[in-house]
Order: C-alpha cells, then structure tokens, then sequence
C-alpha cells in the first residue's frame, strides 16, 4: 500500500482508542499485523503523565503514528488541531475529519475540502474522511488530497458496506488514487469485501477495540484484508445470472 510515496506491507490501518488496557492495545496492534496506527491529539494529551504514557506505548509498537482530527466540527477546529498534531507527534501526515451531522457522524464534505486546502497549501499530506460522493472527491483531489478514505457506513455502526455501487464507481474513477475504506466495519467479512472491490486497505477501531477478544479480531481482520485482496488481484469470476456447469460436457459418453 503506497501512501504518499511510502510503501507498506501491512493494508490494514488500527485505531487505537477505547481498548481495555494498554497490554490488550499492544497485543491487538501486533495480530492486526498494522504498521499505521491513527492517534487523535484529544487522546494523547488527556493529561500529561496519561498522554505521555500513551504515547510511549505507540513508539513500542514500532507502528507509523497517523493523527487525526476526530471530533472536530469546523474547518478552523480541525485546521488548528491539525497544527497541534504536527507539533506533538512530528509527523505532516493528517487524517482529517471535519463532522457535519452529530448523529451520523457523517463528514461535513464542503468544510472537508476547505481544510484539506487550506493543509495542503501548509505542506501537509491529507488524508481526507470523506463519503462515497465523487464531486466532493474531485474537489478533495484539486485541493491537493492524494489519499481518500471513504467511509463503509457511519463511525462505529458496524453495518459493513452501505453502497458498494458507491465505493466500486469511486474505484473506477481514481484508479491510480489509493483509497482506504473507512468506518463501519464490525466484522472480517466486511473487510473483504472492501478489499474485493479493489480498495487499497482498510481502516477500523471500534471493531476490534470493543470486541470480545480484541486480539484475536485483530488476527481475523489481518487475514480478512490479505484473503480480500488475493481475491481481487486473483482475477474473480464475473457473475452470471444464469447456471455454468463445473464439469466440462464435452468427451461425455451419450447413452441416448
């Protein structure tokens, strides 16, 4: 998976809010198999001592550190965060979240695409949380976005992929873009699924954060994203609406 010029193995990304404990955190990061890790500024720097000691174990991880702007509502509240991010965790690399709809989550795409602009123009490399909608990805592209993550279905909803017609035309129409699908994954399969669609990686939190055994989701999602993507890059059959025999007719002995 290629982001901004850097090359990882590893296509699946991890949040790394809301786990029981630190030990569980690490544990789930080492059998998601995840070399990025998204991080939000309002996590790290709860309190000092906490932040610091959150921030120790991420460097344990050895995990490439992806802030994000998670809970900002506005384009200057996430343009400012953003700033702040870039101070603390010595990275130009953003994902950025600017929310429209409280109860959806849904990303505000206008105030979206001024941020990412505006971070752009300050030498950031954007990655921009946005819909599946195409005129708000071309403009996200013109402001300077080179890494779109389109959500499967609202934050932490865990109903897999909403529009798949969606996500397969965003594919289409930026072949040589990488997108990452993000948000509303519950379970491996759905994984797949975005990653039989072509998509470039995945990016989940709460899914395996809040499962019953976050490691060992961590472990399904791994081979969920690696069984996705040989399936798409193996040459899948197309589908039919009607019967194909498996078995070859032709050399059949006839008894008619």
């Amino acid at each position: 998976m290629d982001i901004y010029g850097e090359t990882f193995e590893s296509r699946l990304m991890l949040g790394t809010a809301r786990y029981p404990s630190p030990d569980v955190l690490k544990a789930a990061i080492a059998a998601s198999g995840a070399q990025i890790v998204t991080v939000s500024l309002r996590r790290e720097s709860a309190g000092e001592r906490a932040g610091q000691a959150f921030w120790d174990i991420i460097r344990e991880t050895g995990c490439r550190v992806l802030p994000n702007t998670a809970g900002c509502h506005s384009v200057s509240e996430a343009v400012t965060t953003a700033q702040m991010a870039r101070e603390v965790f010595g990275t130009d690399w953003v994902k950025i979240e600017v929310i429209g709809d409280a109860d959806t989550l849904q990303p505000d795409l206008f105030g979206l695409v001024e941020a990412t602009r505006v971070l752009s123009e300050e030498g950031f490399k954007v990655l921009a949380y946005t819909t599946e909608d195409l005129v708000a990805a071309d403009r996200l592209v013109e402001a300077g976005c080179r890494v779109l993550m389109p959500w499967g279905s609202p934050i932490g909803s865990a109903r897999g992929l909403n529009n798949v017609y969606g996500l397969r035309a965003m594919r289409a129409r930026f072949p040589d873009l990488t997108l990452i699908v993000d948000a509303g994954l519950g379970v491996p399969s759905h994984a797949a699924h975005a990653m039989e669609l072509g998509y470039d990686g995945v990016l989940l939190s709460s899914a395996v954060a809040l499962a019953g055994d976050p490691v060992g989701m961590a472990k399904g999602f791994r081979l969920a994203v690696e069984a996705g993507r040989l399936g798409f890059t193996s040459g899948p059959l197309a589908p039919r609406d009607m019967a194909e025999p498996s078995t070859p007719v032709l050399g059949l002995a006839s008894f008619a």
